[in-house]
């Protein structure tokens, strides 16, 4: 566990009421606290002339900074009008979902024991690489049998090794592979014909990337830090269910100001992996709780009431 992460919170406030968003600046997209700084106060200005979020979309590309802005400029929208977000998308209120909690990289032995501890949970994600993964795996498949199972080797894998352990994968009851090889090298997907489904990770943002992912990928993961925010999160999710990708939402290990937007994208996922905030000691009070294998929402006010 993580005593902490470094994220970014923006607040904005116009008559006496306070949006909030958060983002994680993420060195894997060429992003740090600093560049990330550098975009959101270049808009300064323009937020105070009354940028909204259409604006927004083609003022900043997407990433953690234009998701820290668009999660602020939802929670204040939604404030001004007395209206919760959920319901501005025409959705119902938030309720408890069964989400993964992640085995972090290790020994197999230590990931067996981590995992023992997880015994109730519904769905366990494993970090991999590829050194010897299915030792990892089968070590937390033992200490979790009934357990869904979401594998992401963090393109860490190539094609061969992915052919060589397809029928080990298949004898853990494996439900998904994230992201297995590299975004840059996934043309070998092509000819990858799998029965358990692929899902692009690195190599999906935004919904303008849905042509190129088909045939590669069954399933796409929606990370608000990659969409630039839920505004887009939104298209990529309608854009994704009418190509028929299977839907997983995810988070970078964040606070729960991170997961609260998301949350409005997780109630159509078949896979939801939020917990960024119990990777962390130390949460925004208030905000979402684990129960019993669920992750259990915050109060309307938390964010977007």
């Amino acid at each position: 566990m993580r005593d902490a992460t470094e994220v970014l919170v923006v607040e904005l406030q116009q008559a006496g009421r306070t949006g909030r968003g958060e983002c994680v600046p993420y060195p894997r997209y060429g992003e740090s606290v600093a560049s990330v700084t550098a975009q959101i106060e270049s808009l300064r200005q323009a937020l105070a002339d009354g940028m909204g979020r259409d604006a927004l979309q083609w003022r900043l590309p997407p990433g953690a900074a234009r998701n820290a802005l668009d999660a602020a400029l939802w929670d204040l929208e939604s404030r001004l009008a007395g209206m919760p977000v959920a319901a501005r998308l025409a959705e119902p209120p938030n309720r408890p979902l069964v989400s993964a909690l992640t085995i972090g990289i290790d020994t197999p032995e230590h990931m067996g024991r981590a995992a023992s501890k997880l015994a109730g949970a519904a769905l366990i994600k494993i970090k991999v690489d590829a050194d010897d993964p299915m030792a990892r795996i089968d070590a937390v498949r033992s200490a979790v049998p009934d357990a869904r199972l979401i594998v992401d080797p963090n393109e860490s894998w190539n094609i061969d090794l992915l052919h060589q352990l397809q029928p080990a994968l298949e004898r853990a009851r494996v439900d998904l592979l994230e992201q297995p090889l590299p975004a840059d090298a996934d043309d070998a997907l092509l000819e990858y014909a799998g029965t358990i489904p692929v899902c692009a990770d690195e190599a999906c943002h935004v919904a303008t990337d849905l042509p190129r992912l088909r045939g590669r990928y069954q399933a796409v993961n929606i990370k608000l830090d990659k969409t630039g925010g839920l505004t887009e999160a939104w298209r990529l999710l309608h854009a994704a269910r009418a190509d028929d990708f299977t839907i997983m939402v995810g988070c970078m290990v964040c606070s729960s100001l991170g997961i609260a937007p998301a949350l409005e994208i997780a109630r159509h996922a078949a896979f939801v992996d939020l917990d960024g905030p119990f990777l962390i000691a130390r949460d925004e009070p208030g905000g979402v709780a684990f129960r019993d294998g669920h992750l259990i929402p915050p109060p309307g006010t938390f964010w977007g009431g």
